[in-house]
């Protein structure tokens, strides 16, 4: 996979300072951050695998995250669900994500798929994405 096209990508002086650290690795730089603001990740899932991957791929700079899942926060799940909060119970957790990731950086575009990811809807979902993280707790899903 070749990295994302960083042409055009360019930082505001609040993205300058919020990722101020990256910045001055010599590992990332600006030109790794760029990177990060131009690839697109999809997660399926935002339960306990999925919760604390997209706040890290939030916090690290990722331009585009899509997020798939069907279900609502539940009280049982918020300790290790950790995207989501008590006010968010009974909600969808796509929702709770997206504000929460949004609240991290709002910079982010994020893109919800209300629904679970299936063999008919697959490739049209992850057909945008750069790369696709696998968060899901069933083997249906998953394969």
């Amino acid at each position: 996979m070749l990295p994302p096209d960083t042409s055009g990508v360019q930082l505001s002086s609040d993205e300058v300072a919020r990722f101020a650290r990256h910045l001055i690795l010599p590992e990332v730089g600006m030109v790794g951050q760029k990177r990060l603001k131009a690839a697109s990740v999809l997660c399926v899932g935002t339960g306990g695998l999925g919760s604390p991957l997209l706040l890290y791929l939030a916090a690290a700079g990722v331009g585009r995250l899509g997020i798939v899942d069907f279900d609502v926060v539940d009280h049982s799940n918020l300790q290790r669900q950790v995207i989501h909060g008590t006010s968010w119970v009974g909600k969808p957790k796509i929702e709770s994500a997206k504000a929460r990731i949004l609240e991290i950086n709002p910079h982010c575009q994020v893109d919800l798929y209300e629904t679970a990811l299936t063999s008919e809807n697959a490739l049209e979902i992850i057909r945008p994405y750069d790369l696709v993280c696998d968060g899901t707790d069933n083997f249906p899903t998953r394969y």
